[in-house]
This record gives structure tokens, C-alpha cells and sequence, in this order.
């Protein structure tokens, strides 16, 4: 039995990987903002890169977390917009 539990958990671990959307809009004043989340999965692979520990919704996240991590890691990676009307568009 021992071997069996740890093994009917294993789906609910990871159903927010099978539930995340492909494509997320973010409203914004400055203009929406569409972030391919299959993109970014099927680069990075690791969910840690952008989730605090595990796969689901980041609880902080907002335009401070948006323009440090996510404009971070574009500028660090030296790929993805990094300028205003590359993610904005209205």
C-alpha cells in the first residue's frame, strides 16, 4: 500500500500543467498583454524559472513582478520583448 499512495498523487501534482491555458491575456492600460505560456513551457521546462515553488498561479504577480522577472529574464536570455509596444499591444 505503501507504493500505491504516492502514486494516486502524482496527477493532482501536476494537474495545473495539464489545466494551464496555451495563451494567457493580461488586461492592461497600456495595452493587453499575450503570453504564450506553451511557448515558454516548452523552452524553459522548468515551472521554477517563473512560479515561486510549484505550478499554479503566482500569487505576486502584477507589473512590478512582470518587468522584473519576465523583462528580466528577456534581457538576461538576450531573447523576448523587452520594450513597452513589443508586449503591450492595444
Amino acid at each position: 500500500m505503501k507504493r500505491i499512495i504516492p502514486l494516486l498523487f502524482i496527477p493532482i501534482g501536476f494537474a495545473p500543467l495539464v489545466n494551464a491555458a496555451d495563451t494567457i491575456v493580461f488586461p492592461s492600460k497600456n495595452g493587453n498583454i499575450t503570453f504564450s505560456h506553451k511557448r515558454h513551457t516548452d523552452f524553459l521546462r522548468d515551472c521554477r524559472n517563473c512560479h515561486e515553488r510549484t505550478p499554479g498561479k503566482i500569487s505576486n504577480f502584477g507589473k512590478d513582478y512582470a518587468h522584473k522577472t519576465c523583462k528580466g529574464c528577456h534581457e538576461v536570455r538576450g531573447m523576448g520583448p523587452t520594450r513597452c509596444g513589443l508586449c503591450h499591444r492595444k
